[in-house]
């Protein structure tokens, strides 16, 4: 744990081997492997995509704030919803509340390393916002184009901090995180809201066009399952495209500061009426 807020502030992100333990490690990606045995029925399944982005128009996507909602790949569905591919490699991610409605992800969320390491931040009231299993499954894992957290959680002042823990070896033939080290010090560069024009299909919506990003200021970081990457809220990455034979497993979640700070409120995620939970609070 040692020297993480000096690396945070100076690169943007923060790579932890052994964060979790091998057994650990297992008993998530066991309880993501379960999720595919019990998928929604096939005029229930929604796709998620951040190229095409169909989940702008997708009420079930705004409204999975607060519970455990499915997500599938675009090259694992049919029009009507049938499977092209095996239940387990069909999903692209389930979020965005298990760090609250799932005893084994609220466990390793609000773990005592995790509350280590918001404590090293100097995070004083932190809360945990949204979270996430990312399958990336092999041959159909889709790629996650360039962004900033801080795009769709943005706090004023913005203090935002992605915990991605591999669930996987993360490779680059498997679709490991590319990161952009000291992109954090460049400010937002566009938001993710909700759309107020009652009129529109579009319930969510970019303010502003996505910026071009020089892929030579990425580098892959690939690591070991088990390592969590921290990563800044306004720090650009983005992962390639799974075409490898093997799962790229992930669970992440973010957690927000809230003491002397507002969380923005057309964020596309809304807080639950008794608020984000806390990891500690001071």
């Amino acid at each position: 744990m040692k020297d993480i807020y000096e690396q945070f502030e100076k690169n943007g992100f923060v790579v932890m081997e052994d964060f979790l333990k091998p057994e650990e490690v297992e008993e998530l990606k066991s309880c993501g492997e379960e999720f595919t045995t019990n998928l929604p029925s096939e005029n229930e399944r929604k796709i998620f995509n951040t190229e095409e982005m169909q989940q702008n128009k997708d009420r079930y996507f705004l409204d999975s704030a607060n519970k455990i909602s499915y997500f599938f790949e675009n090259e694992a569905l049919e029009s009507d919803g049938k499977l092209k591919v095996h239940p387990r490699v069909s999903l692209n991610k389930v979020g965005h509340a298990l760090h609250w409605l799932h005893p084994k992800f609220r466990k390793y969320t609000f773990d005592e390393r995790v509350k280590e390491v918001a404590f090293q931040l100097d995070l004083q009231e932190p809360a945990v916002c949204q979270s996430m299993y990312i399958y990336k499954n092999p041959g159909v894992g889709s790629k996650v184009i360039a962004h900033q957290d801080a795009s769709y959680l943005l706090t004023d002042p913005v203090k935002v901090v992605g915990f991605w823990i591999a669930l996987d070896d993360a490779t680059q033939e498997n679709g490991c995180l590319w990161i952009a080290p000291g992109s954090h010090l460049s400010g937002v560069h566009r938001r993710y809201v909700r759309n107020k024009d009652p009129k529109s299909e579009e319930l969510l919506i970019y303010d502003s066009p996505s910026p071009c990003y020089s892929l030579s200021t990425f580098r892959p970081v690939p690591v070991r399952k088990g390592t969590c990457i921290l990563i800044h809220g306004l720090a650009v990455h983005l992962s390639n495209q799974n075409r490898s034979e093997t799962s790229r497993h992930a669970y992440t979640f973010h957690v927000i500061e809230t003491k002397h700070v507002h969380y923005i409120k057309d964020n596309w995620l809304s807080p639950p009426k008794e608020g984000f939970p806390f990891l500690y609070k001071n």
